[in-house]
């Protein structure tokens, strides 16, 4: 009997290993994900907090664009895409606006991934279906994926990680990763457009074959809420909410999406544009022009109360803001750290400031500015430890002289900021020879253009220019088209841009697209300055596989502080408030998201109320 009894244990023993052994191999599956911590509503949430489920559905929404657009194909590196296409598109997972790092199932209803994120595994809705009522299908996410890393250099670069994309369920799509334990990968394959296979590899209502490599202005077809309606080329294009939008009732989607249409119209410049929205014809502006904010909001609708204006600083509270002038390193004139700190002792932003914006600017000085991940003072503690082990890759003044911008705003600092920028330049082999600031060994003049894609911007750069006059070098402003811009821009064909990068408060994969030698020679990417810097590299290593949100901090801020002591850019400026005026047909519930605005998502027609 006792033999019997031991032999039942060891057999009971054994399925209760083999049960436990199942049920580890056993995927979980999650109704959302964050990269640090746990999403913050449950899988059974009703709806986002901050939308209001009431809105009604009515209306249309008038928007202005600066420029032009001749492409509605999203997928590819070329022409100029028209705004709004997002809203024709679902994605897999969507993120909450109330949270730095939560995202939830859209298309996908759940996602699975293994303790080492090796992969991950998304299980597609069985009612999410195109809008010809087709169902989307893991072959729809697969093609996705393949063109978009085949056609668009940003892609390639963002999602170079990800090997295959495979079917491996009835409704499941897998993602296979090159990196184990890289927290962010599962997340991002979440977050792109997917588009339908079967429209894009059948003809087009004239017969023709479509073809996704190509730029199109036909009326490209998604899973999102909206369609393209109609589209004037360069003019204007309108979409149209779907009635038949299959996922309208979705906890993450209700309360949102509410105008019946929504269109853009496209304006030569930012003037004819406020004009547009003065004249009621346009019903929300952003403004970007703080001296504009501060001087032509005095019509008669903003002082009858037709015409809402609000300050906000929700998208600011997890958005880090590097605007800067981006010299392009892959011109030998830039390639001295001491010629590029020169340029940053020409610049005046107090003056600037003070005449153009009315005070209302802050000048940037991180890469992170306005967030908790911004460096600042002498690095300690781990950070500090950090760069010690790229002692020898990264400038010394970072151990020892925390980093400042030039201060002007007066005649004598300017003179003294003149004064060092030529210095530097003489130490760089530069001087200056009746008034022109020369090459010393081959004579050649010192000579660069500023790019840029849009007229408006000329008013800030212009005082630059001058500036840089003053101390002999030949600076110039080229404005182009907004298509000649964005293929210049790709094939980086400038001495210098005036660009801006948007951080989120998880930095990632993204960091190499913006300053990672990967990315450095391949034309469409955002490495606009051509920065190659194997401590940077090894810096955005750190960042990307931290085991811990401290260790993420402080590999963040000692990149920041690289960044910063090598001049890669001049710093410029930034507004800490979104400024946003409105006519009040239109409105937003009263609680906005803590990190957005949520426009145009979440706002709808006053009137329909």
């Amino acid at each position: 009997m006792a033999g019997l009894v031991i032999v039942a244990s060891i057999a009971t023993a054994g399925m209760a290993a083999a049960q436990a052994q199942d049920a580890a191999q056993q995927p979980k599956w999650r109704h959302g994900m964050a990269v640090v911590g746990e999403p913050a509503l449950p899988p059974d949430f009703k709806q986002l907090p901050y939308v209001d489920v009431n809105a009604p559905k009515a209306g249309q929404l008038r928007l202005a664009a600066e420029g032009t657009f001749d492409n509605l194909n999203l997928v590819i590196d070329r022409g100029a895409p028209a705004l709004g296409l997002d809203m024709v598109y679902d994605t897999l997972m969507k993120r909450s606006q109330d949270e730095v790092f939560g995202a939830y199932g859209l298309l996908a209803e759940s996602v699975s991934y293994p303790d080492d994120m090796a992969s991950a595994t998304f299980r597609i809705r069985a009612n999410a279906k195109w809008a010809d009522g087709r169902p989307v299908t893991p072959e729809d996410v697969i093609f996705s994926l393949e063109k978009l890393k085949e056609l668009s250099a940003m892609y390639s670069g963002y999602y170079r990680h990800v090997t295959a994309a495979e079917k491996t369920g009835e409704r499941d799509v897998t993602f296979r990763f090159d990196e184990k334990n890289n927290k962010e990968l599962p997340s991002i394959v979440g977050d792109f457009a997917i588009l339908p296979k079967h429209w894009w590899e059948a003809k087009d209502d004239k017969g023709q074959p479509r073809d996704i490599s190509k730029t199109t202005l036909d009326a490209v077809m998604g899973s999102g809420p909206y369609k393209v309606a109609a589209v004037q080329p360069g003019s204007s294009i309108r979409y149209e909410l779907r009635d038949d939008y299959w996922g309208k009732d979705l906890p993450i989607n209700l309360g949102q999406y509410n105008f019946r249409s929504i269109s853009y119209t496209y304006f030569a410049d930012s003037d004819v544009a406020f004009e547009a929205f003065r004249a009621g014809t346009i019903d929300y502006r952003r403004e970007n022009s703080s001296s504009r904010w501060a001087t032509r909001y005095d019509f008669d609708a903003v002082k009858d109360g037709r015409v809402t204006r609000e300050a906000l600083s929700n998208p600011f509270k997890a958005r880090g803001i590097m605007q800067a002038f981006v010299p392009n390193l892959r011109r030998d004139v830039f390639k001295d750290a001491r010629v590029r700190e020169a340029l940053n002792y020409a610049y005046d932003f107090e003056d600037l400031n003070r005449t153009l914006a009315f005070g209302g600017l802050k000048r940037v000085d991180s890469f992170f500015w306005g967030t908790e991940l911004a460096s600042s003072g002498l690095p300690q503690g781990r950070e500090r430890e950090l760069l010690e082990e790229l002692k020898d890759q990264v400038p010394p003044r970072v151990f020892s002289e925390p980093y400042k911008n030039p201060v002007g705003g007066d005649p004598a600092k300017v003179r003294d900021n003149l004064r060092k920028a030529v210095g530097l330049l003489k130490e760089a082999g530069w001087e200056l020879q009746n008034n022109r600031m020369v090459n010393r060994d081959t004579g050649k003049p010192f000579s660069l253009e500023i790019l840029l894609g849009n007229a408006a911007q000329e008013r800030t750069v212009i005082p630059y220019v001058n500036s840089l006059k003053r101390i002999g070098i030949d600076a110039r402003i080229r404005t182009v088209d907004a298509s000649q811009y964005i293929n210049r821009v790709r094939s980086f064909d400038y001495d210098m841009l005036y660009s801006v990068w948007p951080q989120s408060m998880n930095p990632g994969n993204e960091q190499s697209e913006y300053w990672g030698s990967e990315s450095v020679n391949r034309q469409g990417s955002q490495n606009y300055a051509g920065i190659a810097d194997p401590a940077v590299d090894a810096l955005i290593r750190k960042i990307v596989f931290a085991p811990t949100r401290d260790e993420q901090v402080a590999a963040i801020k000692a990149m920041d502080r690289v960044l910063l002591a090598n001049h890669y850019v001049v710093p410029m400026f930034y507004s800490s408030e979104e400024k946003i005026a409105y006519w009040n047909r239109i409105a937003h519930p009263a609680t906005l998201p803590g990190y957005e605005i949520g426009f145009p998502e979440i706002w709808y027609e006053k009137a329909a109320r």
